[in-house]
């Protein structure tokens, strides 16, 4: 056997094995970090159809933290409404309930956004292009290795892990080894993740019962709520509509096992069904409403999916593993794609803060523990709403069948809509003070408001204030400093953070900070000067706003009252991802001062 030539070795503060939604939003993030990543995968190319397409509000949200939303928002179809149809009493499926799609009253974006993947990950692809990080194709990891030295591992600037990089070309094969070392490695690499069995991390779970056909097509039809999302319990199994860009829609199809599973191996055999024997399945399943389709199908698949949790998302704080690769799930919920994305915007800032020498080793550990929490929650309600789904309808002949009202109340949650995402108290998210402003729920998001900018009435989105570049945000909610005794409590305030030991001092590096304040004020934008406050608190025109009505008046006015913040005003600390973090009194910053201090590290 000739051996393969070998081309050298390699440096990388991060290795991402895999180009799918994880691998890809995390190389993203850390190329707007400035941080040293490549992206592996060992398809020869990019997907061009196929897999997930639903993304959820909250998903929409990070997307546009990142300036990514305009474009998905120009090329998706928006879902706003869900309709839900059971067996009539002629035998075919009549309307039992139409509803909004998104319930969570706090959603920004109030609907689903769909489109197909491959145009998803090309969003991704694009802004990474941008930044100068491309993924090198038809490359995949043969060996990985980390190094079992306790002094490197607890060295953020040592390079333990070990990857040995195979190329392979259409027309000349086996290309020459690279020998990587890197910083962190992130398997994105799917359910099959390669990563995740090198290390011998187990999925434990159960798997579906349920088998499904998916299908994308352009209908033919009579039925009234196509562009809507639908599910529709008939005596024939369950289907779900969901509406796609353009004229497309998906089709998730209920199948019999009998149909679809091999005897002798009891695995699903697409040989055994075909597009057309699941496309007349649903035909059934929508009578008496007539469906055909306009050309060929786009994309088809059969699949069993189990309900399935890694044991470990990570190895040593060096080795982490996202995505498909530490959770699997149906994807009737919805979250596949989005959950994938969540992970690694959960993961990158806290590498990006680590690999800079802002932080810890110790922060790259609430990964899993945020992550897993999230995951539990995610495997159970999909437990539930699997079982209602896949359940036979109620009718008069089934006395013990799923109700209506009981798909809809577990349809109507903040869970699908990601809005609902609560991390436990840690090391970055505290546990006091939530009384000072209730509606910014430490361990949650910060939720949409509009304040005006004090410089020039122009109103703005507090999420947009909050982009995802890596720095810590601190909301100052100043009260009304017109008011002669908030005045000298702020001014007391921005003593104290003066001070050397402050965390705004003790944190920051010449040429270079860590935070970014925002200051907040009651008043009317008619009779505020911002340049009364002190300096701390106006860094820059642009980031001083006045909780006032716009400048027609429409909308407005009531942020303080909107986020729980009395006229006492309140300092709230939000993570890089948009999460409350902290919360204090005006008078108490060395709550702050202690809250950075648990994973923060003081520069050099």
């Amino acid at each position: 056997m000739q051996a393969v030539p070998f081309v050298g070795h390699s440096e990388v503060d991060v290795l991402i094995i895999g180009a799918g939604p994880a691998g890809l939003m995390c190389a993203n993030a850390l190329a707007n970090a400035s941080v040293n990543v490549r992206i592996v995968d060992q398809r020869a190319s990019r997907i061009a159809a196929g897999n997930g397409d639903g993304i959820s509000p909250r998903t929409i949200e990070l997307l546009q933290s990142y300036g990514l939303a305009e474009r998905l928002l120009k090329e998706c179809c928006q879902i706003h409404l869900a309709a839900f149809y059971n067996p009539s009493s002629t035998g075919g499926i009549e309307l039992t309930n139409r509803t909004l799609n998104v319930t969570a009253p706090s959603a920004r974006y109030p609907f689903e956004a769909t489109l197909n993947q491959a145009a998803i990950q090309d969003i991704f692809l694009d802004s990474m292009t941008s930044l100068g990080v491309e993924v090198e194709r038809s490359t995949m990891p043969t060996s990985i290795e980390l190094s079992k030295d306790e002094d490197e591992l607890a060295d953020p600037t040592s390079y333990p892990v070990r990857v040995v990089l195979q190329r392979f070309d259409e027309s000349e094969g086996a290309q020459p080894e690279e020998i990587v070392h890197a910083k962190f490695v992130l398997g994105g690499d799917g359910a099959h993740s390669w990563t995740r069995k090198q290390f011998d991390i187990t999925m434990d779970g159960e798997q579906s019962d349920s088998i499904w056909g998916v299908m994308d097509l352009v209908p033919d039809t009579d039925f009234p709520d196509i562009r809507n999302k639908c599910l529709a319990q008939s005596n024939h199994g369950s289907l779900f509509v969901i509406p796609r860009e353009k004229d497309l829609i998906r089709l998730y199809v209920q199948l019999e096992e009998k149909d679809v599973i091999d005897p002798v191996t009891g695995r699903v055999d697409k040989d055994r069904m075909g597009p057309d024997q699941i496309f007349k399945t649903a035909q059934k399943s929508l009578e008496p409403f007539k469906l055909n389709r306009e050309g060929e199908f786009l994309w088809w698949t059969i699949y069993s999916v189990g309900q399935r949790v890694a044991s470990k998302f990570s190895i040593n704080n060096r080795v982490f593993i996202a995505g498909d690769a530490c959770h699997t799930h149906t994807p009737k919920a919805g979250q596949g794609m989005n959950a994938s994305i969540n992970d690694s915007h959960n993961l990158a800032w806290k590498i990006a803060q680590v690999v800079r020498g802002w932080a810890n080793m110790s922060l790259l550990s609430t990964y899993e523990s945020e992550r897993r929490k999230f995951t539990s929650e995610l495997i159970a309600f999909d437990k539930t709403w699997s079982t209602l789904v896949c359940g036979k309808p109620l009718t008069g002949q089934n006395s013990g069948g799923v109700s209506p009202e009981q798909l809809l109340k577990t349809f109507q949650t903040d869970f699908t809509s990601g809005i609902g995402i609560h991390y436990h108290p840690s090391i970055v998210v505290n546990d006091t003070y939530q009384e000072l402003a209730g509606g910014l729920v430490l361990g949650k998001r910060v939720p949409p408001y509009k304040f005006m900018r004090a410089a020039d009435g122009r109103p703005f989105e507090l999420q947009d204030l909050l982009p995802s570049d890596s720095l810590f945000k601190l909301l100052v909610f100043t009260g009304k400093f017109s008011d002669p005794l908030q005045q000298a409590r702020v001014e007391s305030m921005v003593a104290d953070m003066q001070k050397p030991e402050s965390f705004l001092n003790r944190y920051v590096t010449p040429g270079s900070s860590r935070f970014d304040i925002i200051t907040i004020s009651k008043g009317r934008k008619d009779e505020f000067n911002l340049l009364r406050l002190p300096a701390l608190l106006r860094p820059h025109w642009s980031k001083v706003f006045v909780d006032d009505t716009d400048p027609t008046a429409n909308f407005g006015g009531e942020g303080y009252s909107y986020f729980g913040v009395g006229s006492e005003g309140a300092l709230v600390a939000v993570r890089p991802d948009g999460y409350v973090g902290a919360i204090a009194p005006l008078d108490r910053a060395e709550v702050l001062d202690a809250y950075f201090a648990s994973f923060m590290k003081i520069p050099a």
